[in-house]
């Protein structure tokens, strides 16, 4: 093996693993041990001005050098670096000692030039045959064998000698010899080491890049002839920059990952002093402990005795990965996969985000989007996490702003989920993960202004200007809406009316419409003037009402299946419609509305919201009784018109007996069967409420032929499947306890449960108990006092209405009389059970 004294006359070719610990903790050494007066590194040359940042006190690797184009940002590049990459190693060391640094790959104006050529073959994998030729069927394996477990040796240069040689051999197979872009590479590479060594002397030169590249670099070539193969590249104009990465993308071989498999492990080693099978036990034992398993410290103890085991029967020179996490489920997890799965993602791969510090080159978008995260304490994290925003707080209201302007410019910070505990529009709850990616779409959204709210508003208008669907368009205003983008409303809103007033399709209509009553809701808590968006939601809900009738007739299955969508999105729209005025709508040939506050407002919309409402449901009852209705829709629209109460008492059964009647084909039958008690719409529990209902579908189902019933059963059995369990077993014990009639003859039968008449007394005993939840007064004693006395003693609860819209409990005594401001309600407790609510 050659030394450090025998290298003089040529450079120091240190080739090496990209993201390695090992590899960094030998080129450290071997820096160390050279003292070489400038450095080369592999990568953008781009680059050479941001070195500097390296020892920033405010970087913290992961990070990523990031190049695009400067007119199209999209077509990018990254080089991640991580705590335990060789050239990231080496920089530092440079930098803190005055050594230049250089990177001697080919420019990035090149590389991004060339990338929407066709890629070449491709090299393969040199780690992996090299560890197949030792014996190993694990690449990993063989490198933690060979270079993460070797001690340190005399020599710092002999294992770079020992993996130069071996990619010599690699690459004197056939085909061996590198993919097209590779030989460009390395001549431009060749090219950088000769103009440093001409400037700095042969003897002064190091050099770090991949082990692959040390025998080209070795290579006697001609200036000449790498200069005829860099002769006429295209080039680009680029930008280039520092952007934090993640140890999660580290991990991943496609896009811009690296491709090692377990970074979280890799920064272990190279940060671990000593004894790191000890310490990693350890920080596995803290994880398992804080996700509530009991995990002691002779857990730990076992865990390291059992990995060493497991090392020597294996013949390896230390425990590795492998091992550890086989002692970690045998002892830790107790042989189960789902605790280890959970220290693979937290552990072995890891959720580490770099931070970039402020005075790395960014684009003057990132730089605002920067500034907003740090004035709303809104850091971005590359752990996955949930996020609740209260509106009515001024920090959360502009939170949710700017996730809603990002969301607008293509970057998906935060994804929208379902608010827990609340319906209402005054919380929004987030899922938020920032994913280096992201820095891109920033860079791309920076073609629509210097700020996020600016981009953010001209993004907006030249979707609204470019959508092709009204559907798109109403989207967009509510989006807006949203995302508080004042500017931009006039043009969406512009664009929305001319669309609409052009479209006569009633399906996009109908899938319009939702999306824009939505929008009315968020002046109440955004202070955003709506006003407009009123006048054409009604424009749009009355075109609906008259086109919605033909537009249910002929259509097929699919078809059906969209429609009745529509129809539930559009029944709730005009539902909520009606409600933006007040506390009560209007009602159809009635007067003013009456608003919340008690004024009366008597404004054309109001009343026409009122009539939308009633004329909506003259439509649905149209589409109900239509015979050329397809069964779905009409089916639905009678469960609509049953819900809302406007049906008769038995309308609803003699809609269905029509259904169901013999003159019915089998498959229109069990279409409005699905209609009308599918999905998830509460159908299984009126079956089992409402007997009548469940025996037509018993006398209707026995009544079909076996030929039909083939054909109807994949629908009955999607439309009941729906249910939950307990419905279902319910559903089974009514038809089997009565034969052919459902509930009606278990009646017959005397079955306990069932009986002819209702038992008012037994159902007025749940009364005073929805009046204490409902806040209702009324209860079965009637109006009374609220000093009403107890029989036997009790416990009294009053509550008080201050006025202020909430409900306070104030306490009371067992003579009855219950405290409180107020007019006062007292619940009062009869011999241990609750006997009636009194206002």
């Amino acid at each position: 093996m050659t030394t450090a004294t025998e290298r003089a006359g040529g450079p120091l070719l240190l080739g090496v693993r990209h993201h390695g610990p090992g590899s960094a903790r030998a080129v450290r050494a071997a820096l160390d041990a050279a003292a070489p007066r400038v450095l080369l590194i592999e990568g953008p040359p781009e680059a050479d001005d941001l070195v500097r940042l390296a020892v920033d006190a405010d970087m913290r690797p992961p990070v990523a050098l990031l190049a695009h184009v400067v007119d199209e940002p999209g077509r990018s590049a990254f080089w991640p670096l991580a705590e335990f990459s060789p050239e990231w190693v080496a920089i530092r060391w440079a930098v803190r000692r005055g050594v230049p640094v250089r990177f001697m790959d080919l420019p990035a104006a090149h590389t991004l030039a060339r990338r929407e050529e066709e890629p070449g073959p491709g090299r393969g994998d040199p780690i992996g045959t090299l560890a197949g030729a030792a014996g190993y069927d694990d690449p990993e394996r063989w490198w933690e064998d060979v270079v993460e477990h070797r001690g340190a040796g005399a020599d710092p240069f002999a294992p770079f000698e020992a993996l130069g040689e071996a990619m010599g051999a690699l690459r004197e197979t056939p085909g061996g010899d590198g993919e097209g872009r590779d030989l460009l590479r390395e001549a431009y590479m060749r090219l950088q080491v000769r103009a440093a060594q001409r400037e700095f002397g042969a003897e002064g030169v190091a050099v770090v890049c991949g082990a692959w590249h040390v025998p080209a670099l070795r290579q006697r070539t001609t200036v000449a002839a790498d200069r005829a193969l860099l002769k006429g590249l295209p080039k680009v104009k680029v930008d280039m920059t520092w952007v934090p990465w993640t140890h999660r993308r580290l991990a991943r071989t496609s896009g811009y990952g690296a491709g090692i498999d377990s970074p979280g492990w890799y920064g272990h080693l190279f940060g671990a002093p000593d004894r790191p099978v000890e310490r990693w036990l350890t920080r596995v034992a803290m994880l398992l402990r804080e996700e509530g398993r009991i995990v002691s410290s002779a857990h730990v103890i076992e865990a390291v005795r059992l990995a060493d085991t497991l090392a020597a029967m294996r013949g390896r020179p230390l425990a590795g990965l492998t091992e550890t996490l086989d002692a970690v489920r045998a002892v830790m997890c107790d042989g189960s996969d789902v605790p280890l799965a959970l220290v693979h993602d937290r552990l072995v791969v890891g959720d580490v985000l770099g931070e970039v510090p402020e005075s790395a080159p960014a684009v003057p978008l990132q730089r605002d989007l920067s500034r907003l995260q740090r004035k709303l304490r809104f850091k971005p994290e590359a752990l996955e996490r949930e996020v609740e925003l209260d509106l009515r707080k001024e920090t959360d209201a502009a939170r949710s702003r700017l996730l809603h302007r990002l969301r607008l410019l293509g970057v998906g910070w935060g994804e929208q989920a379902q608010a827990r505990g609340s319906t209402g529009t005054f919380r929004e709850t987030w899922r938020l993960r920032w994913e280096p990616e992201l820095s891109v779409r920033v860079a791309e959204a920076g073609v629509w202004g210097t700020t996020v709210a600016a981009a953010a508003t001209a993004k907006a208008r030249a979707d609204a200007v470019g959508a092709e669907a009204l559907a798109d368009v109403t989207a967009l205003a509510e989006r807006c809406l949203l995302a508080e983008l004042p500017s931009a409303l006039p043009v969406v809103m512009r664009v929305l009316a001319d669309r609409a007033a052009l479209d006569a399709d009633v399906g996009r209509l109908a899938e319009a419409l939702p999306a824009l009553v939505r929008s009315l809701r968020y002046g109440d808590v955004r202070g955003t003037d709506t006003g407009a968006l009123g006048e054409v939601a009604l424009g749009l809900a009355e075109r609906v009402c008259v086109g919605l009738p033909s537009a249910c007739v002929g259509l097929d299955a699919e078809a059906a299946e969209r429609m009745r969508g529509r129809v539930d999105a559009v029944h709730g729209a005009v539902g909520l419609l009606g409600s933006l005025g007040g506390s009560a709508a209007a009602e159809p040939g009635g007067g003013d509305t009456v608003l919340g506050d008690g004024s009366c407002a008597h404004p054309s919309a109001e009343i026409a919201r009122g009539g939308l409402r009633a004329r909506w449901l003259r439509v649905l009852r149209g589409i109900a009784e239509g015979e050329r209705v397809v069964g779905g829709v009409r089916g639905r629209c009678a469960r609509l018109l049953m819900d809302d109460g406007v049906l008769a008492e038995g309308e609803a059964a003699r809609l269905m007996g029509l259904a169901l009647s013999r003159g019915s084909e089998p498959g229109e039958a069990a279409a409005w069967i699905e209609g009308f008690v599918g999905g998830g719409a509460g159908g299984g529990m009126l079956l089992v409420h409402d007997e009548r209902l469940l025996g037509l579908v018993d006398q209707w189902l026995t009544g079909v032929s076996a030929e039909a019933f083939v054909d109807v059963l994949p629908l009955l059995r999607r439309t009941f499947s729906a249910y939950e369990a307990g419905v279902r077993r319910t559903l089974g014990e009514l038809v089997r306890r009565g034969p052919g009639r459902g509930g009606a003859a278990a009646v017959a039968a005397g079955v306990p449960g069932f009986a002819q008449e209702l038992d008012r007394e037994r159902a007025d005993a749940v009364l005073p108990v929805l009046g204490l939840l409902l806040g209702l007064g009324g209860g079965r004693g009637g109006a009374g006092g609220a000093d009403d006395r107890l029989e036997g003693g009790g416990v009294v609860y009053g509550s008080a209405d201050d006025g202020d819209g909430d409900t306070g409990w104030g306490g009371g005594r067992g003579d009855g009389r219950g405290s409180g401001s107020g007019g006062s309600r007292a619940t009062a407790v009869r011999d241990s059970g609750l006997v009636g609510v009194t206002r």
